[in-house]
């Protein structure tokens, strides 16, 4: 997606702040999926890579677990990622991380975008679009279609019903904020103990209609084995292993 054709001029190009998450256990693929390497390149850095080469991104926070503060801070300074401000330690869950990371952001931020650190192959385009519509809207998540056929069932596992999946998608990051809105969804659900797995939940339990934009099936959140064939897949397919670069 052009800027130009968003922005008509540049000081109307949204200003946005960047919270990637990963602080996470990654016990289903048995090892620290977001250091393993991806290419040339850890996972982490490649999804950071994504926000440090966008121009509305202005600083990205890096929410991670405490044992791996210094490793992670040691790799941005190695990788030449200059956009990270801070690199945060996380809580108990994602709503806690993701709070973690937008209460860091800088004063007078207007937009916050919240990242799976385990996305590494969003697109500039993605980040374009929600980042745009936010601006607009608030609140604003890239979706794809659902395609699989979807059955409701009860406590017994038994059928109830076939879902209308033409009433459904399936939810991608980066999720984008107007940044109070988000940190005040996000403190409420914390203290209210509310179990959510998205951002964009905590914004529906305040009553913040959320708009959707054109996600991209091929920005997948690595979480098995099977998740990095199909990403080594995918960046081969795309040229995109970022050769020219040095990495640690």
């Amino acid at each position: 997606m052009n800027l130009k054709a968003l922005f008509r001029k540049k000081d109307e190009m949204p200003k946005c702040s960047a919270v990637i998450v990963a602080a996470g256990s990654s016990q289903r693929m048995g090892t620290d999926k977001v250091f393993m390497k991806l290419g040339p390149m850890p996972v982490l850095v490649r999804t950071v890579l994504a926000f440090q080469d966008n121009p509305l991104i202005e600083e990205i926070i890096i929410v991670t677990r405490k044992d791996k503060l210094e490793e992670v801070a040691d790799l941005c300074h190695n990788c030449g990622l200059s956009k990270v401000s801070k690199v945060v330690i996380g809580g108990s869950t994602r709503m806690e991380s993701a709070l973690a990371g937008v209460s860091e952001v800088k004063k007078g931020a207007k937009l916050v975008a919240i990242h799976d650190g385990a996305r590494p192959l969003v697109t500039q385009d993605v980040i374009n679009r929600v980042v745009y519509d936010a601006s607009v809207h608030m609140s604003s998540i890239p979706v794809i279609p659902s395609t699989d056929t979807l059955k409701a069932v009860d406590d017994d596992g038994n059928v109830t019903g076939t879902v209308d999946r033409s009433r459904t998608v399936r939810v991608q990051t980066p999720q984008v904020f107007d940044a109070d809105l988000i940190k005040g969804a996000l403190t409420k659900a914390a203290k209210d103990a509310m179990q959510i797995t998205d951002d964009c939940s905590a914004m529906d339990i305040m009553g913040i209609k959320t708009h959707t934009v054109m996600g991209d099936v091929d920005n997948i959140k690595i979480t098995t084995p099977n998740d990095m064939v199909a990403a080594e897949a995918i960046i081969k397919n795309r040229g995109d292993w970022n050769a020219n670069r040095a990495w640690v």
